[in-house]
């Protein structure tokens, strides 16, 4: 062999490192969504203008991807991504000591550099690092660490937020700086990497941009997929609250449960991948987002609104919990760090106004219909581009036989 095999501690040590940054790293992010009443507040601005902060931490993720892709494919997947964790959590930190609103925007537009930069190295490290029989429900690992740090935000907000107030929420936000020291002492190098290391940025580059076909498809994939979760999961505690006249401790808790159901989703269906295929079962998850928008949308009580949220998210995160599988397979060796995070960022980048935009829906046709009218344009149009993609399940990443074995 031409590197050393990874132990099976190994390799879960490098999807564990993969799982924590993007649960940490979603927990920063979606903790305004929990705050836009109690910020808009305390800054004096309208709630339009909290909603807008989301759209600049989202537009500013593809930098972060760019940026710390390229260092993965240079110089590796290990240190870049601990770099990364530091940025992001430090950024977080400094947001709970904003003085007025144009500080804590310009800190939510760098905090999303590091957001955009953490999902593509830790996915390609834990992919590269999977066994090809389980990198489906690895792959659902991964990508589960986004809903489980949604519900950790809510938690936070159901307990930290009304004991320390809202700067409390943000400094928590600064803990994932120790996953720094974990990755330091705990993860190997990805195999995969040192096999097909480019020799420059330059290089990778060239690479990258050799393969723009498969390229631009990754990035129209990832703006719809990035409608379809942005749209169900940033603006619904807020449909709650004004719409519902929930109280914020309810909220909570229904948000906790329809994370519950997202981390189920993306178990069960990264692992029905391995059987059906990435795009049968994309397709499969999508089919029950749209069966149950009505109850999701225009539930008439708390019971029927939270099973609709439960199941929306089942299915939502369920399509989500195979992109690191799907996304990994279908790029090059060489550019497997940047190619399919900043493929998941330009989809960011594009459905950044997904917030604004159904927000500006809500007076034209009201808060329920436009929720449910942009999801189901946008379900449907997102299973056409999956049917007529392609797919390489169980592609291998090196060109030894340590891939092939157990986890």
């Amino acid at each position: 062999m031409a590197g050393e095999q990874l132990s099976t501690s190994d390799r879960w040590h490098a999807v564990s490192a993969g799982f924590l940054g993007w649960t940490l790293d979603a927990f920063d992010f979606f903790v305004v969504v929990f705050l836009m009443d109690t910020l808009a507040a305390e800054f004096h601005v309208p709630k339009a203008a909290i909603v807008g902060t989301l759209g600049f931490t989202l537009g500013m993720r593809p930098v972060g991807a760019l940026v710390f892709g390229m260092l993965a494919d240079r110089y590796g997947r290990r240190l870049p991504l601990m770099a990364n964790v530091v940025f992001f959590s430090v950024f977080e930190l400094l947001c709970g000591f904003a003085p007025n609103y144009t500080v804590f925007l310009i800190l939510r537009a760098i905090y999303g550099i590091g957001m955009g930069g953490e999902w593509g190295v830790g996915a390609s490290l834990a992919m590269e690092s999977s066994p090809k029989r389980w990198r489906g429900i690895l792959s659902g690992i991964v990508q589960s660490g986004y809903p489980i740090g949604y519900l950790l935000a809510a938690v936070a907000a159901r307990f930290v937020l009304p004991a320390w107030g809202w700067r409390a929420m943000f400094w928590v936000g600064g803990i994932p700086a120790l996953l720094a020291f974990y990755i330091r002492f705990r993860v190997k190098e990805s195999e995969a990497w040192k096999q097909h290391r480019a020799p420059t940025v330059g290089a990778i580059l060239r690479t990258a941009s050799g393969q723009w076909k498969i390229f631009s498809y990754l990035v129209l994939l990832m703006t719809l997929m990035m409608f379809l979760s942005h749209g169900t999961q940033d603006l619904y505690p807020h449909f709650l609250r004004e719409v519902h006249k929930l109280p914020a401790a309810t909220i909570s808790y229904v948000a906790i449960l329809y994370n519950v159901g997202a981390v189920l989703g993306s178990f069960a269906f990264g692992y029905l991948s391995e059987t059906f295929g990435r795009r049968r079962t994309i397709l499969m998850a999508l089919l029950l987002s749209l069966a149950v928008i009505p109850v999701w949308a225009f539930g008439g009580s708390l019971m029927t609104l939270a099973l609709g949220a439960f199941l929306m998210q089942v299915g939502v995160q369920g399509t989500w919990g195979i992109i690191p599988a799907h996304l990994n397979e279908l790029s090059p060796d060489a550019v497997r760090g940047l190619m399919p995070g900043f493929a998941y960022q330009l989809g960011i980048l594009f459905a950044a106004p997904t917030n604004n935009i159904e927000y500006a829906l809500r007076d034209w046709l009201g808060y329920a219909w436009a929720l449910a009218a942009f999801e189901i344009a946008n379900i449907l149009l997102l299973a056409v581009v999956v049917a007529l993609g392609s797919e390489q399940k169980g592609r291998s990443f090196v060109r030894q036989t340590e891939d092939t074995s157990d986890c």
